[in-house]
């Protein structure tokens, strides 16, 4: 933990911290011994740096060289030394930009102000100091050698984010080449498992990148279905942004001036994909196509005009957005984007230090948030006054603790393993992740109640994290207390870039009752997947059914919720059971449980439905209204005869709507046979699409009563204030 430093000299410094050491060039340096102990004190009043380590290496003096950045062209020696301390006293002007190897014969360690802050699963690079291509070919190496881009690479712990520093002198992180971003021509940065890109200017301009592609590696590379769990913001991609992906991933503030002729592509080859989302995004010369994409959200984007097609299968949802596709089967453009917030990022503000900047909300909103010189409205905070960096290792009890005292908390990329849950509990607190970081449950049997407990207040932000379970608890995420009846409107509650996990990963048999349930009133949901895993490293078969066991991916009582871009998919009973008034989702994606091994073991309502409904608004709702539905039937675990008579359920009441609805078959014996309330057909016969459902002369589901988590699902200890 960082320790509050009292001398006259230290009174200037930055915060110490206990880092183990990294990899830092292209040549291969290696990672020494992790009990190597490195820190480093700058002094801001004389402007002077002090290092100090422990004993590594052969006989002989240390010797010291320091570069602009950890993989700058040259490092020069700057001095030499028997002791295990050195001080720098004409450092490079910018203290970030002081990278120090220690070197004793064949052994090097690295130490540098940036790394002691964010520690050893965050890479900084800066054109300043590097070759253009300096940042591709280490991330591309990371890539091919730590498994990030392979099967193995879904299920490792490994996390890492990549961060830009703003162009210099007309420069970009751009090295040149060709074509589509898939070919070897175009020299592309190829982006793997739980991975990050982040651009540290204010606007995306600030910093430009050549190429990027998602190389995924199902069926020879054709199939993205499986490439999840990665990011990218606030950059500018110069030449072609293949984009090819599916749930749990995300593209926030981009400047896009060129894309291939499909996002997801290889070459010329349209590909198949399940879905992803874009927001807040601006496409400066060709309109892309997301062919071979079975749905895709995209929000507050901008986009050339032109009429040409944009892709898509089954739903497409274009929200907030300009010269969006024309409305039809497939696509439904939403002209304004009702309430939103973007999420927070990291940047280097003129002084030269990390700040976060947090958007401010905005109402019925079409197109970016930014412009080429202005970062949009919004608060400026400072990293290491208001933010507490969070890094693998760290615990509950320090990251509550942080709370507590008033920081924010940044996760650095990481694999965070909590004994307890983490508790918002406090107006404007803010939860932000990089790098996918993972707030995880293992499976010690100590932690039953949960990863994120929010209780009901004004402000808070929660992104950016993966909700990992290896142990059975209540819930995942709770955001307010059962009894939560607070209103919001004035400053409401956001949870943006949220994924809840349930098995996939771990190798017992683990029972949650909810990923997710939001009890306060006027939350905005930015993106979530909440996904009971359908495959894992772990075997599978009709085992999975007994051992992954989670009844819920969403339940929402809270009123005035509105969500966009909700994955949720493979949960044994209703995967989202709404239960609030007024509520809005703008694009839903579903698949059922493929393993439900027979139709008595998968029905509702008392037995007398087959199957549970993806999408259920309970009787007793008033009003509500959703657009952009898909859910898929693929029973592939099961009997044989296992379907689904309803994919949507609703009360039939005249404020409730839902409207663009889209049910198909992709794989398995069984099907969906209704599209919503016994109506609108079965997939036996092929898609069934049903525009708008209100009031209608379907079957309303019968009555029921909800078990739902209550008070005494978490421990006394942890107290929800009011």
């Amino acid at each position: 933990m960082i320790k509050k430093l009292t001398s006259t000299f230290i009174v200037f410094a930055f915060m110490l911290i206990l880092c183990s050491f990294e990899a830092v060039d292209l040549s291969g340096i290696k990672k020494q011994q992790d009990n190597i102990e490195r820190k480093i004190l700058y002094n801001k009043k004389k402007h002077t740096i002090t290092l100090s380590w422990s004993e590594f290496g052969d006989s002989g003096n240390y010797i010291i060289t320091r570069g602009g950045s950890r993989l700058a062209s040259g490092y020069l020696q700057i001095g030499s030394t028997s002791k295990l301390t050195f001080t720098d006293n004409k450092p490079n002007k910018n203290k970030y930009e002081n990278y120090y190897k220690i070197t004793r014969g064949s052994a090097t360690v690295v130490i540098s102000l940036e790394n002691q802050i964010f520690g050893d699963n965050v890479y900084f690079y800066d054109r300043k100091y590097e070759k253009a291509e300096t940042a591709r070919n280490e991330i591309n190496s990371q890539f091919s050698t730590i498994g990030l881009g392979g099967a193995n690479g879904e299920w490792t712990t490994k996390r890492q984010a990549y961060y830009f520093k703003p162009n210099v002198n007309g420069q970009t992180y751009d090295s040149g080449g060709s074509g589509s971003a898939s070919s070897a021509e175009a020299n592309s940065i190829e982006l793997g498992f739980y991975s990050h890109i982040g651009g540290l200017g204010k606007v995306p301009s600030d910093v430009k990148l050549g190429s990027i592609f998602t190389r995924p590696h199902l069926s020879g590379g054709a199939n993205a279905t499986c490439t999840f769990w990665r990011s990218m913001e606030n950059v500018t991609v110069m030449r072609d942004f293949a984009w090819t992906v599916s749930q749990s991933t995300s593209a926030r503030r981009m400047l896009l001036e060129s894309t291939s002729k499909y996002i997801s592509d290889v070459g010329n080859t349209n590909f198949w994909g399940s879905g992803g989302f874009i927001a807040d995004s601006y496409y400066t010369s060709l309109r892309p196509n997301w062919g071979g994409q079975q749905q895709w959200y995209t929000r507050n984007a901008v986009f050339p005009a032109g009429s040409d097609a944009m892709g898509g299968s089954y739903n497409m949802v274009w929200q907030g957005c300009v010269n969006p596709p024309k409305a039809d089967d497939i696509n439904s453009p939403i002209s304004t984007t009702p309430i939103i917030k973007e999420k927070p990022f990291l940047f280097i503000d003129d002084d030269g230090e990390y700040k976060i900047f947090v958007p401010a909300w905005q109402k019925e909103r079409v197109g970016v948030s930014w412009s080429s010189e202005d970062m949009g409205k919004g608060e400026i905070q400072d990293l290491l006054t208001n933010w507490y960096v969070a890094k693998e290792g760290d615990t509950d009890v320090e990251i509550n603790a942080a709370l507590k005292a008033g920081k924010n908390i940044f996760f650095a990329p990481g694999h965070y393993a909590l004994n307890a849950p983490i508790q918002v509990n406090r107006k404007n607190a803010i939860l932000l992740g990089a790098g996918i970081a993972s707030v995880t449950l293992e499976p010690t049997e100590k932690n039953t109640w949960g990863c994120i407990y929010a209780d009901d207040k004004d402000g808070i932000v929660i992104a950016g994290l993966l909700m990992d379970s290896f142990n059975s608890t209540t819930y995942q995420v709770r955001v307010g207390n059962e009894d939560a009846s607070a209103n919001h409107s004035e400053n409401p509650i956001l949870l943006s870039d949220i994924t809840c996990r349930v098995g996939g990963v771990q190798s017992k048999n683990i029972q949650i009752q909810v990923s997710m349930q939001l009890n306060s009133n006027n939350v905005v949901g930015d993106h979530f997947w909440l996904w009971r895993a359908d495959h894992g490293s772990q075997k599978g078969g009709d085992l999975r059914w007994i051992r992954d066991r989670c009844k819920n991916g969403l339940i929402v009582k809270g009123n005035n919720v509105t969500l966009y871009g909700l994955f949720t998919e493979h949960y044994q009973e209703y995967e989202v059971l709404w239960m609030g008034e007024r509520g809005r989702t703008f694009f839903f994606q579903n698949e059922p449980p493929y393993d439900a091994p027979n139709q008595v073991s998968w029905s509702s309502q008392g037995g007398k439905v087959d199957g549970y409904a993806a999408f259920k608004v309970a009787n007793g709702v008033k009003e509500h209204h959703s657009v952009g539905m898909g859910s898929y039937a693929v029973f592939t675990g099961t009997d044989g005869n296992v379907n689904k008579k309803n994919g949507f359920e609703v009360p039939n009441s005249p404020n409730v709507k839902l409207e663009k609805m889209c049910i198909t078959r992709f794989a398995g014996p069984g099907n969906i046979q209704n599209v919503i309330n016994s109506t609108g057909g079965s997939t036996a016969t092929g898609p069934k699409r049903i525009t708008s459902y209100s009031n209608s002369d379907g079957s309303q589901p019968y009555d029921e009563e909800f078990v739902l988590p209550n008070n005494e699902s978490y421990p006394a200890y942890i107290k929800m204030e009011k």
